[in-house]
């Protein structure tokens, strides 16, 4: 019996470092092409479910499963832009600095019959008071630029997280936790 293929929805290298940890290599690289915006009032758990599931819809392929996920980092009930600009980052860490936020991560995995099956983590991540200094030298290293939240945990920003409490996968980008348990429901790992 053949595996079945993996179609991983996302061109975000750290997801493909990620599911390298689980032994597993995606056939194909289909990243979905999705309006990312919130709606009104949604709350961000529920936006974090939301994107995953039509990350995996919009790439849907008879030819495989699909993985999507996405990474959403909130503030009480706000949810943080992912950060295109140094503006942005600023913003995103002085809210951030010396408080704690929620990094939610969801992943879903789409069956070539329809099947979706689908996993939330969350993850509480404590950063220190930081000095404008400490937000200048980050903002400097340009590890900021396209995440949610305005800082990458594989990266620079580690150093000035006082606490994790849950996944630092998920904080990363891929729960793997909920990930192997959808891939091995799914009969892409045993054991």
């Amino acid at each position: 019996m053949t595996a079945p293929a993996l179609i991983l929805a996302s061109a975000s290298p750290r997801r493909r470092e990620l599911l390298a940890r689980l032994g597993v290599e995606p056939a194909q690289i289909a990243p979905a092409d999705i309006d990312e915006d919130p709606l009104d009032q949604e709350l961000p758990r529920d936006y974090a479910r939301r994107m995953g599931r039509e990350k995996a819809l919009a790439a849907a392929s008879a030819k495989g499963h699909v993985l999507a996920g996405d990474t959403v980092v909130a503030a009480g009930r706000r949810i943080l832009p992912k950060a295109e600009d140094e503006a942005t980052a600023r913003k995103c860490l002085q809210l951030l600095s010396g408080r704690r936020h929620r990094v939610l991560s969801s992943v879903a995995l789409l069956a070539p019959d329809g099947t979706l099956r689908e996993k939330l983590n969350e993850t509480i991540v404590k950063f220190k008071r930081l000095s404008d200094q400490e937000i200048a030298g980050y903002l400097a290293s340009g590890e900021w630029d396209g995440k949610a939240g305005g800082y990458a945990i594989q990266g620079a920003a580690e150093g000035l997280i006082v606490s994790i409490q849950g996944s630092h996968s998920s904080v990363m980008g891929l729960p793997l936790f909920e990930t192997r348990a959808l891939l091995k429901s799914a009969g892409f790992l045993v054991g």
